[in-house]
């Protein structure tokens, strides 16, 4: 994308000015870093509840008696296992082996999945997945991201929320569950999934209507003492998960086995795009392996593309990185070669010309509290 492009507005950014938010670039989109402060937010998220305005998303829809073949051709998990009404998170391979996209699929009938994918691939996943297409499939592809905003409300008073919203507690789904409503402006999803560990659901609706509900949400939000959230909190509650981040953990030069991804790849499929690069791949040894790290003791928060050495030597580099407000301690993810990939493994971040000792630990960097 050039800087001379002009960024994209989802349909509550008057909204997000109106309330005081702070306006980044994002995957070619103007969106809401923050309102009050990223601590303020992450922490709602985590002790009540919070709302991000998540429109830049893409939603395609896949139909046809051929649709439920066809992605499992398409998509490394195994969509068949999927019944209506259930979801899962997969991905999206070129065909050697590198992450084109991960996503979320729902099976919305028997002929019917919802696609969610990254902003910043809307445009690569559709001609990838169009491009798989062959004369003999029976499926029809729809693009409604142009016309689709969405929400996610997260926390442990998500359903709370659903009840004030919905007027019910039973409208609120189950995780990788969704449930589809049919209005005078066209269907909504009400998805249970989202990016933060918490509880909570992702609610995809006609553009027309998204200003509506925002507000309405935002008040029920409030009224359970959480806030609106921006980007800033959305980064620092998936990374503190161990979330990957496209375009920063997970690339078209790396597998989803090198992320640690291979849990959603069955290669028990035998034709998905990619399947023979995994293969060849998983026989002949990782290269390198994407870890988990958290720094040991005082350092500046670790940043994308910091340097990482072990061993006196540079093996790598932060892929994402930040200062995680539950734990009072900076974390990151890096690619690092196997023999330094073991939990307790000592690793060194470079920040400003200076090493910082850290390292790895198991994901997730944050566990809620036992009750």
């Amino acid at each position: 994308m050039s800087d001379t492009t002009p960024l994209r507005r989802t349909p509550l950014h008057a909204v997000h000015v109106e309330m005081g938010a702070r306006m980044v670039p994002f995957a070619g989109w103007d969106m809401p870093v923050q309102y009050t402060g990223i601590v303020e937010e992450h922490k709602a998220v985590r002790q009540s509840v919070g709302v991000f305005d998540i429109s830049h998303m893409g939603q395609f829809i896949v139909s046809g008696k051929g649709a439920e073949a066809f992605l499992n051709r398409v998509l490394t998990n195994n969509i068949t296992k999927l019944q209506p009404g259930q979801g899962q998170y997969t991905l999206l391979l070129n065909s050697k082996g590198g992450v084109i996209d991960d996503l979320i699929a729902y099976r919305t009938s028997e002929r019917e999945f919802f696609l969610v994918v990254n902003a910043s691939r809307i445009d690569a996943d559709w001609a990838h997945i169009e491009s798989q297409l062959t004369k003999d499939d029976d499926v029809m592809m729809a693009n409604a991201s142009d016309f689709t905003a969405g929400l996610a409300i997260q926390g442990p008073k998500a359903r709370e929320v659903a009840a004030k919203i919905f007027g019910n507690s039973d409208s609120f789904p189950e995780h990788n569950t969704i449930l589809v409503t049919m209005t005078e402006n066209g269907p909504m999803w009400l998805c249970g999934t989202g990016y933060t560990g918490e509880d909570g659901f992702e609610f995809f609706m006609p553009a027309e209507s998204a200003e509506a509900w925002f507000r309405k949400i935002v008040d029920a939000v409030k009224a359970e003492g959480g806030v609106p959230c921006g980007l800033g909190a959305r980064d620092t509650l998936r990374l503190e998960m161990g979330y990957p981040l496209n375009g920063n953990d997970l690339s078209e030069d790396r597998s989803p086995l090198q992320a640690g991804l291979g849990f959603f790849v069955d290669l028990n499929k035998d034709n998905f795009t990619g399947r023979d690069a995994l293969v060849a791949q998983k026989n002949a040894g990782l290269p390198d392996k994407l870890v988990a790290f958290r720094m040991t003791g005082a350092a500046p928060p670790p940043r994308p593309h910091y340097p990482v050495a072990h061993a006196n030597q540079i093996i790598g580099e932060v892929c994402s990185g930040t200062q995680s407000p539950s734990l009072g301690a900076g974390i990151g993810m890096t690619y690092v070669p196997l023999s330094a990939a073991g939990i307790g493994t000592t690793l060194e971040i470079e920040i400003r010309g200076r090493r910082f000792p850290a390292e790895v630990v198991k994901k997730p960097f944050y566990r809620k509290p036992s009750v």
